[in-house]
């Protein structure tokens, strides 16, 4: 009986997810194509989360799989391509919602707002708005590390991989992203 071992990299990528990566770099469009494939929910989800707008995630999704593919030449490690990949993802997320803040927007008539699970009462709803209002008054980078380490369940180490940036930075970002939130609720519930 064989056994089905998946060989990793010392960045914890599939050995066959690089090899695949250094097709794609080649101008392998089936190959980016598999790669995008089993990470593109996880993608919109974390879009979605940043954004805030399942139409706008749409958007950012596809705007950072056309980035990774344009960039993808341009990849020094191909065993880092889902830290690489993250980081596109949140920079997109950080350009839309600046871009978003300079756009007007038309309030639309009331019973077109985003459904409420029915299971919701009206404490689960209030307290819901409430948080969504606070999150939406916080800025792009403190909305993508709450979303990637308190919604995705990230670690810390897997975040500054992914942003870039030392562990020390993101843990610091993050208690001070925790604490504007703190500061907006406070404000909210005012």
């Amino acid at each position: 009986m064989e056994s089905a071992t998946t060989t990793t990299t010392q960045a914890g990528q599939p050995a066959d997810d690089v090899a695949t990566v250094e097709r794609a770099r080649r101008g392998d469009a089936v190959a980016f194509e598999g790669l995008l494939a089993p990470r593109i929910d996880g993608l919109f989800r974390t879009a979605w989360a940043i954004v805030g707008r399942e139409a706008d995630a749409r958007d950012v999704t596809q705007e950072a799989c056309l980035a990774a593919w344009r960039q993808l030449p341009s990849l020094r490690q191909p065993d880092r391509f889902d830290a690489w990949l993250g980081r596109i993802l949140v920079n997109a997320c950080r350009m839309h919602l600046r871009s978003r803040s300079r756009v007007r927007e038309v309030a639309m008539p009331e019973g077109t707002a985003d459904p409420i699970a029915p299971a919701a009462g009206p404490d689960q709803v209030a307290e819901i708005e409430l948080i969504s209002a606070a999150f939406d008054q916080l800025n792009p980078d403190a909305r993508a590390l709450l979303v990637l380490h308190h919604l995705q369940h990230q670690p810390v180490a897997t975040i500054a991989a992914a942003l870039g940036i030392p562990t020390g930075t993101v843990k610091w970002r993050l208690h001070a992203a925790r604490q504007a939130l703190a500061a907006a609720l406070d404000g909210e519930r005012r």
